[in-house]
């Protein structure tokens, strides 16, 4: 134990002495952090739209009053003929186009329904499907209210969405947990996987093997400093979503951090595994991006599992950042606790036991 811990003691000085190093493991995850939890969103706001409104009765100016007293839309003009909507499309001036046609209060009162265009620039398909959704739903409101205001009989049955777990639909309640998963899957490969790499190019990998320490001591003494520093950065990454971003924390912590320690060791493992193979940290860091960039399309991060296909569905099971996210997104939202995510502790459990165990192997291999 006092082999092991001393080597622990030499792989943390060796990271935090060197300012490469100390950036390398404090710097990019924040600012990673920063960049999605502001920039990676799926909220749409502020929409440029300009309106066509040839009518300007009452009735429309009420209707298109309620888009401009909205937070998610932005008029940048109006437009007086066909010909003028082409251009504002084309030009990418708006990505919607309300058009109230002439009898539009005539229709209201005598033959309902009256109809209102929205013409939506479709080159963006998921833009166009989330605007579609808020204009619908300010028609509706002012279906209901033109309703109640004229005495009329309301509709027999009408939709009150609710939404639970984020009630605001915020994208960033979504986004800002993953990230736990995500940024500390970065750091765990970036630092561990550099390790045995670094050792080797400078040539102390040789002193340590000379040394009465087994193997097996040597791969410890790698992998809890990478543990350490992975739990370290999580901390961090937490206390930023919770009292920077104000993300609602409403689960059991210790579940979280038990499931994370899992995860942890298991990402420490395939960085090991990396490290072991390489003979230069050059060769360490190109694989581990290798090795990132497949693991975090295929976690469910940003695109539904479901949506996959099957064969893919199935390589994500392999995937110990697809667990993490689970856990993170269920702990924060849900206000889950051990009874709800202890069924992905297991997988993570086994794919830890895994990459550690082929950690030691592939280690003790490349340096017999």
């Amino acid at each position: 134990m006092r082999r092991i811990f001393g080597l622990i003691v030499k792989e943390l000085l060796a990271l935090f002495r060197d300012k490469r190093s100390r950036f390398v493991v404090i710097g990019p995850p924040l600012i990673q952090l920063i960049v999605f939890g502001y920039g990676a969103t799926f909220d749409v706001n502020r929409i440029a739209y300009v309106v066509f409104d040839e009518e300007n009765s009452g009735a429309s100016r009420d209707l298109l009053a309620r888009f401009e007293g909205s937070r998610v839309f932005r008029c940048v003009g109006r437009v007086h003929s066909d010909e003028e909507i082409v251009k504002a499309i084309d030009r990418k001036k708006a990505l919607l186009v309300l058009h109230v046609r002439r009898n539009f209060s005539r229709d209201l009162f005598v033959s309902p329904p009256a109809r209102m265009q929205a013409i939506v620039d479709g080159r963006n398909s998921n833009t166009a499907g989330i605007l579609l959704g808020y204009v619908n739903q300010i028609v509706l409101d002012f279906n209901a209210d033109w309703l109640r205001s004229h005495g009329m009989r309301p509709p027999p049955a009408v939709l009150q969405p609710r939404a639970w777990f984020n009630p605001n639909l915020e994208s960033r309640w979504f986004i800002v947990p993953g990230l736990l998963g995500t940024l500390t899957l970065v750091v765990s490969i970036m630092t561990v996987g550099l390790s045995v790499a670094r050792e080797r190019e400078a040539g102390t990998l040789d002193q340590l093997l000379v040394t009465p320490m087994t193997p097996l001591e040597i791969v410890l003494g790698k992998v809890i400093p990478g543990f350490l520093v992975a739990m370290g950065e999580l901390t961090l990454i937490l206390l930023t979503a919770i009292l920077w971003f104000r993300i609602p924390f409403v689960g059991n912590l210790l579940a979280l951090y038990v499931g994370l320690a899992f995860y942890s060791l298991a990402t420490i493992g395939v960085g090991l595994i990396i490290s072991s193979i390489s003979m230069t940290q050059q060769q360490a860091l190109l694989g581990s991006f290798f090795f990132l960039s497949p693991a975090i399309v295929l976690s469910g991060f940003s695109t539904p599992i479901r949506n996959m296909p099957e064969l893919v569905q199935w390589l994500t099971l392999l995937n110990p950042l697809r667990y993490a996210l689970v856990v993170t997104r269920r702990v924060f939202l849900e206000g889950a606790g051990f009874g709800e995510v202890w069924p992905q502790f297991l997988p993570m459990v086994l794919i830890a036991a895994a990459t550690l165990l082929g950690a030691w192997w592939v280690f003790r291999r490349r340096v017999g």
